[in-house]
């Protein structure tokens, strides 16, 4: 997250005008916010974020401290299946982040009789990974999407044009949830033996096994 400081500078005469700062990462803005405040001679500082937002000093300082205590370094690694003969779907999605210095992951797969074709499997089971990322606390962070296919990580990234308007609907409501927890996607494709994990979670969705698990990983 990066923000902007604004400040009215006020000299021991009395003369007043308004000041701006750089766009900064976060952590630089409140060292040099506090830095400014210390000076006593700024009046009415305050922080505006990426949105055009407005942050006192105290409003930032508390937002900090609440962010150092979510979950970081999310990963969401998902896999869709689709059966041709039983037009029916498997979604899987593996969840792994960091709390705090504790490492966790999260399973869980779906299984859908609605869809049209493995396209779409891929999407839903990226909307079931993100909707699974909301049960744990997170927002305004970076979040890496990782998945074997190639539609959808192309064309969620921007790197290739959607004409479909099944595909356009799932990519609206990921594009919605992502805005909605504040996160900011970074899209990796990777081979199908990297994805294991979620594959076998979506194939065990397809043969009627859900699962929703989370475990701790001990430290290092």
């Amino acid at each position: 997250m990066k923000v902007i400081i604004k400040w009215k500078y006020k000299t021991p005469r009395g003369i007043q005008t308004w000041m701006t700062s750089d766009e900064l990462p976060a952590p630089e803005a409140m060292l040099i916010a506090r830095d400014i405040a210390k000076t006593g001679r700024s009046i009415d500082l305050f922080f505006i974020d990426h949105r055009g937002l407005k942050w006192s000093l105290k409003e930032f300082e508390t937002y900090m401290t609440k962010k150092e205590e979510r979950p970081a370094s999310i990963e969401l690694i998902f896999d869709g299946s689709f059966d041709k003969e039983t037009k029916k779907s498997g979604c899987g999605a593996v969840i792994y982040f960091y709390e705090g210095r504790k490492r966790k992951r999260i399973r869980v797969n779906r299984a859908l009789d609605y869809l049209e074709n493995n396209n779409e499997a891929e999407y839903a089971a990226l909307w079931t990974g993100l909707q699974e990322v909301r049960t744990i606390d997170v927002e305004d962070t970076e979040i890496l999407i990782k998945g074997d296919s190639q539609v959808v990580i192309n064309q969620m990234s921007g790197e290739w044009a959607v004409y479909e308007p099944l595909l356009n609907r799932w990519m609206d409501r990921i594009e919605v949830s992502l805005r909605d927890l504040r996160l900011q996607p970074v899209y990796k494709h990777i081979s199908r033996d990297e994805n294991k994990e979620a594959h076998r979670l979506a194939a065990q969705a397809l043969k009627g096994t859900e699962i929703s698990s989370s475990i701790e990983f001990e430290n290092e």
